[in-house]
């Protein structure tokens, strides 16, 4: 999810979700220790709960940034060894570390005596050439070992020649039977699986095997499919009755953020897909992908999409005073 679920985007999903863990972007150690630190670190304090995820594979380093997750107020911290990008593998970080379990094992142990917040750990089913479930075991028992109590599954193996990072999401066949099987045999740890999961009933199915189930892009090409969790995962009341709530509560964040200096599109892109499947959803999309990236764009832009798809239910809105900021 690089590039993916920034923070724009965690506030987005919070407004249709209160109780899911949501998760950033991967971040490298090296943007940490050599970048924007506040500009990686940085969350609003709605998005709680809240994991970092890291990249990276120098225990020292990990652990610095772990415990800077504490100090920043993360709730988790979690290493990716899923990631099969090519830039991912010559930062020797990502789906990569799967070849070496006792090098993320030392990652692990690190980073947990540095903070006290839970360290996590999301992996692959394998990679090249591991055919075998006894490979995967290999991975997480020393990684279990060193203190890792959850384990996130990605339930296919990832190529790391020959694949798109594209094509590692969709050629490897799922193989949902191993993570079931992870947890049958390590009933200790929580398994969470991840990977081709695109409804909430496929969610509940999973959860009679497993403790977890990770979304990703689904949700973020599908969003209100989010709106139903709360209520049917964790009892608690769904915090939007339909699309048309998350929009105006969006309007203030978004006149916030760009007094604050952001740019238009960096936050409606995220929320492309709120209409899918209701009609004037492809106006919608079409209006703020042809507008909103431009150097003059303001909230106006969001209202007018808005009221396109508003038109195809009977219903029109007044614009947002745009200069105003909304608390």
């Amino acid at each position: 999810m690089m590039d993916w679920s920034d923070r724009h985007c965690r506030h987005f999903w919070r407004l249709l979700t209160k109780e899911s863990l949501l998760y950033t972007e991967m971040v490298t150690t090296g943007a940490l220790i050599h970048g924007d630190r506040e500009r990686f670190l940085h969350f609003g304090q709605s998005e709680h709960p809240v994991a970092l995820q890291l990249g990276g594979s120098n225990p020292a380093d990990l652990a610095q940034c772990a415990q800077w997750a504490q100090q920043w107020g993360y709730d988790e911290v979690n290493l990716n060894c899923g990631c099969p990008s090519d830039r991912v593998q010559s930062g020797m970080f990502g789906a990569c570390l799967m070849a070496q379990p006792q090098l993320v094992a030392d990652c692990v142990s690190a980073m947990r005596s540095a903070c006290d917040i839970p360290v996590t750990v999301k992996h692959r089913i394998g990679i090249d050439d591991m055919e075998r479930y006894d490979q995967l075991t290999a991975f997480v028992e020393p990684v279990a070992a060193a203190g890792c109590e959850v384990f996130i599954v990605h339930a296919r193996k990832a190529w790391l020649q020959g694949l798109s990072p594209k094509e590692n999401r969709e050629v490897p066949p799922l193989n949902y039977d191993w993570v079931y099987q992870l947890k049958r045999d390590y009933p200790e740890l929580t398994i969470v699986i991840n990977g081709g999961i695109q409804t909430l009933s496929e969610c509940e199915a999973h959860l009679k095997q497993v403790d977890g189930v990770m979304i990703g892009r689904e949700a973020y090409h599908n969003p209100w499919m989010l709106a139903e969790v709360d209520s049917r995962f964790y009892g608690a009341e769904n915090p939007a009755s339909q699309r048309d709530d998350i929009i105006e509560a969006l309007m203030p964040y978004i006149s916030e953020q760009m007094t604050g200096g952001a740019r238009l599109n960096h936050i409606t892109r995220h929320i492309l897909g709120l209409y899918q499947g209701v009609a004037g959803a492809r106006k919608f999309r079409r209006h703020i992908s042809e507008n909103a990236f431009k150097k003059e764009a303001g909230i106006e832009v969001l209202n007018e999409a808005y009221n396109l798809v508003r038109q195809y239910q009977g219903h029109m809105v007044p614009s947002t005073n745009t200069g105003t900021t909304h608390e």
